[in-house]
């Protein structure tokens, strides 16, 4: 498994020397957009690019002329994903701090817990979706989930009393608790689709 991971960093040299400059472009052009985006496009810029990329060399027919099960290939895509999610937010978050640009821990967790949604619904989107369309789901999706994401809490404060009124009786650690578990749950589910469009799926 672990060669299964490794792989999308030694296929994607090209893009990953790009990493770094397109946080300090983000930095530099933008400087009022939220961190929080900046750490969700950092966490997942590699491995969104290797669906992208596996996506156009069809590289799925030889993984499966290899010894790995498909159940392996597909565990391995989502246990790299957070792996490489952890690395590059890490890396994400020192560029960030060498510009002097002000975040905090929450915000790195937030943008956890969103790229875990995003996955969720996208990782299973990539075994169905022609290559052509993967960069633009891939990228319209994470735009409008970082964008989304306060208009969307301050509608459910404005109009969904009942349920507001029970998030904010909620402890602080509760609530985060409460995020990560729907956002891990999430993908643990998708992780599930994808194993089953994947066992199904003809190259």
């Amino acid at each position: 498994m672990f060669n299964l991971i490794k792989k999308d960093l030694i296929i994607q040299k090209t893009q990953i020397i790009l990493f770094i400059p397109l946080i300090i472009f983000l930095i530099l052009f933008a400087r009022d957009i939220s961190p929080i985006f900046i750490f969700l496009v950092a966490g997942a810029y590699i491995s969104a690019n290797a669906y992208v990329y596996d996506g156009m060399v069809e590289s799925n027919i030889l993984l499966n002329s290899l010894p790995y099960t498909r159940k392996l290939i597909v565990t391995s895509r989502y246990i790299g994903a957070m792996v490489y999610m952890v690395l590059s937010m890490a890396m994400a978050g020192a560029v960030l701090y060498l510009f002097d640009y002000s975040y905090d821990m929450m915000d790195m967790a937030i943008a956890a817990g969103l790229f875990f949604i995003f996955a969720a619904i996208a990782f299973p989107l990539f075994y169905i979706l022609k290559p052509a369309y993967i960069g633009v789901v891939m990228f319209i999706g994470m735009i409008a989930l970082a964008i989304g994401f306060q208009p969307a809490a301050r509608f459910l404060e404005r109009n969904l009393i009942t349920i507001t009124d029970f998030i904010t009786s909620l402890s602080t650690t509760m609530l985060y608790l409460s995020g990560a578990a729907i956002a891990i749950g999430l993908y643990l589910i998708s992780w599930i689709i994808s194993q089953f469009i994947y066992q199904r799926k003809v190259f």
